[in-house]
């Protein structure tokens, strides 16, 4: 290989460096006054990437010259990190709180149970029971939607001029096994 060919390549690599030392001049500072002005949060993320990155170079020079670097404490050390990495990313997205639901069902035996030999609340819950129920029924009967009686006729008679829908078949066959099973009663 030629020198000459080598050195458009160092020059770039040169300028590469410089511009790498004045991206991280603020992190090869003082990292604590750096650290001092993060929150809580963002601190430990820095001070974790600052030795993740530390580590992992670390790793790679050893991976360079050949050595097992799988077994050696730098790897456990970055398993370690990456276990700092793993918490924090808990600490930011936490799990969503499950709801507390109550299973009436079961809240309603348990009341029965408990005050069977008391007449009076017993009563009492019976009523409160019963008024739960119809309003129960109430909402459902007002949230039930049916169709107009013109809109079913109008959707019968599209079904019915569809090729193939021959809505008199199925009346057909009903009719047949009514007329099937009181030949059986009667036998």
């Amino acid at each position: 290989m030629d020198v000459t060919n080598i050195t458009p390549q160092l020059d770039h690599l040169e300028t590469d460096l410089d511009q790498l030392e004045d991206a991280l001049k603020p992190l090869l500072g003082n990292l604590g006054d750096i650290a001092g002005k993060l929150p809580l949060l963002d601190k430990a993320k820095l001070y974790v990437l600052a030795t993740y990155s530390i580590e992992s170079l670390l790793f790679s020079a050893l991976r360079l010259s050949e050595v097992d670097a799988k077994n050696h404490a730098v790897f456990k050390e970055l398993t370690r990190v990456r276990q700092y990495f793993e918490k924090i990313k808990k600490i930011e997205t936490p799990e969503a709180e499950r709801e507390t639901t109550v299973d009436k069902q079961a809240a309603i035996r348990f009341l029965k149970a408990d005050l069977a030999d008391n007449a009076e609340v017993s009563k009492k819950l019976s009523e409160q029971l019963a008024k739960e129920r119809a309003k129960a029924a109430l909402q459902a009967k007002q949230n039930q939607k049916k169709r107009p009686a013109e809109d079913v006729s109008t959707a019968e008679a599209r079904s019915a001029d569809r090729p193939g829908n021959d809505t008199t078949e199925p009346q057909e066959k009903n009719s047949k096994r009514t007329r099937h099973s009181k030949s059986k009663g009667k036998s």
